[in-house]
C-alpha cells in the first residue's frame, strides 16, 4: 500500500496560461513531477479528482473529496487545493476519524518561476509527517487549523482569525 494519498483538485498549483490576458486552464497535476523531480522517497499514489478552480467546487464536490479520501485506507492524505476556498473544503473534512489531512495550494501556478508551490508541497509533506490528526493547512510556511485561518486576498496570504472571546 501507498503511505501518502495525494487527491488533487485544481486550483492555481496546475494553472497553464495561454496569453498576455491571463486566460488559463486547469493542466494535468504538477504533483508527480515535481515529486520526482526533488527525489521525494516516499510511497505515494494520486488522484487526479477535480480541474477546477476553487471558486468553482461546490458543496457536491467537497463531498466528492470527502467520499474519495473516506473510501481510501490511507490515514495520510494530502489535497492540492484553489486557496481561494481551501478553509471551505478542508472544514468539510474534520470529522473523518484516524486521518491526517493537510490542504495546499499555490498564490502562483507551480509552473511559474519563483512559484510558492514547491515550498507549500514540501511544508505539506513534512507537516504530514508529524502531525496528529485533524485537518490541517500548509500556506506561507506556517501550519493552521482551519478554524483559525483565513485566506486575505488584499494581501496574498493566510493569516489567523482574530479570536471572538
Amino acid at each position: 500500500m501507498k503511505e501518502l494519498l495525494i487527491v488533487t483538485t485544481g486550483g492555481t498549483i496546475d494553472k497553464i496560461y495561454y496569453d498576455a490576458l491571463s486566460d488559463f486552464q486547469i493542466g494535468e497535476p504538477i504533483i508527480t513531477d515535481l515529486l520526482q523531480a526533488y527525489n521525494v522517497d516516499y510511497r505515494y499514489e494520486v488522484i487526479p479528482l477535480l480541474r477546477k478552480d476553487s471558486l468553482e467546487l461546490s458543496d457536491d464536490d467537497r463531498r466528492l473529496i470527502r467520499d474519495t479520501i473516506a473510501s481510501r485506507p490511507q490515514r495520510h492524505v494530502l489535497i492540492t487545493h484553489g486557496t481561494d476556498t481551501m478553509v471551505n473544503t478542508a472544514r468539510v473534512l474534520m470529522d473523518l476519524p484516524e486521518r491526517t489531512i493537510v490542504l495546499t495550494g499555490a498564490l502562483n501556478p507551480a509552473r511559474f518561476h519563483g512559484s510558492d508551490a514547491v515550498f507549500n508541497i514540501g511544508c505539506a509533506i513534512g507537516a504530514l509527517q508529524v502531525l496528529g490528526h485533524g485537518v490541517w493547512l500548509a500556506m506561507n510556511g506556517r501550519i493552521w487549523h482551519p478554524e483559525k485561518v483565513r485566506k486575505n486576498r488584499n494581501a496574498n496570504r493566510f493569516e489567523p482569525v482574530e479570536d471572538a472571546s
